[in-house]
């Protein structure tokens, strides 16, 4: 696919700036795009911050685009009110921009909280169907629905990464089975820009010998991880939770009933 102009949502966080230095110089035209301040200009860069729950500056933001890695909306778990704006209604102004603007593919960012609340003792891969453990992974279960919708009404081709613990350094045990560097973060999203597909379902995670997730369909795109968590196995392996549910899902913390990300606005 010939790709002149590629556009990053979420460009100023953590990941968005790592795939912002990948891929720089790649492209004709390489447009980021995030509520956050993205830095002075640069050449080569096109900086266009937007709202994603504003819908005319999304069909503005997504002009021009062949190819998008859509990594905006909300990160974690908050409020009802806080998911449905920035991950279900941004989302549906993502693609519905998209079709307008004849974009070919947009590579989404699910989350492995899509799938939390399979159990650690059980393998899954692509086809296995979501069982999200919070607000936050059911508009990432949703987010895979309306890219599934796009591509087979509108030819939309997309890519689902549900996303593990991608930082440069593994937290605690539940991340020997979970983490994917930053490295390989870009190795899966060019293999995501390059590869010919329709439909696809992949896991952001790394070559760990302890994953949950059997990720041949990622290697089929091309996708050839370089590093394994377990080397952090050390450092890592007593961190662990005494709670019974947290230790049992793939979810982690965030299967708890009582599980919060600030505990004065989430019952």
């Amino acid at each position: 696919m010939k790709i002149e102009r590629l556009l990053i949502t979420g460009a100023g966080g953590a990941l968005g700036s790592t795939l912002r230095a990948h891929l720089k110089g790649r492209y004709p035209h390489l447009r980021l795009s995030d509520r956050v301040d993205l830095g002075p200009p640069e050449p080569g860069l096109e900086l266009c911050p937007a709202e994603l729950a504003d819908a005319a500056a999304v069909d503005k933001l997504l002009e021009g685009v062949d190819v998008c890695v859509h990594l905006g909306g909300q990160p974690v778990e908050a409020p009802w009110e806080v998911i449905l704006n920035s991950n279900i209604v941004g989302t549906i102004n993502l693609w519905e921009a998209a079709r307008k603007a004849g974009t070919k593919r947009i590579l989404f960012a699910s989350s492995n909280h899509a799938i939390g609340f399979y159990r650690r003792s059980r393998q899954i891969d692509d086809e296995a169907p979501p069982r999200p453990d919070s607000r936050y992974g059911l508009s990432k279960a949703w987010g895979e629905d309306i890219a599934r919708y796009y591509q087979l009404k509108h030819g939309i081709s997309a890519l689902c990464i549900r996303i593990g613990t991608c930082r440069p350094d593994v937290p605690d045990a539940r991340a020997l089975s979970t983490w994917q560097s930053p490295a390989d973060f870009c190795r899966l999203i060019d293999a995501g820009l390059e590869a010919d597909y329709d439909y696809e379902i992949v896991y952001g995670v790394s070559a760990n010998q302890r994953s949950w997730w059997d990720n041949s369909t990622a290697e089929r795109l091309g996708y050839r991880p370089q590093d394994d968590a377990e080397r952090f196995a050390d450092e890592v392996e007593s961190i662990r939770s005494d709670d019974a549910v947290t230790e049992t899902f793939q979810g982690g913390a965030f299967c708890r009933p009582d599980f919060s990300n600030d505990p004065d606005r989430i019952p």
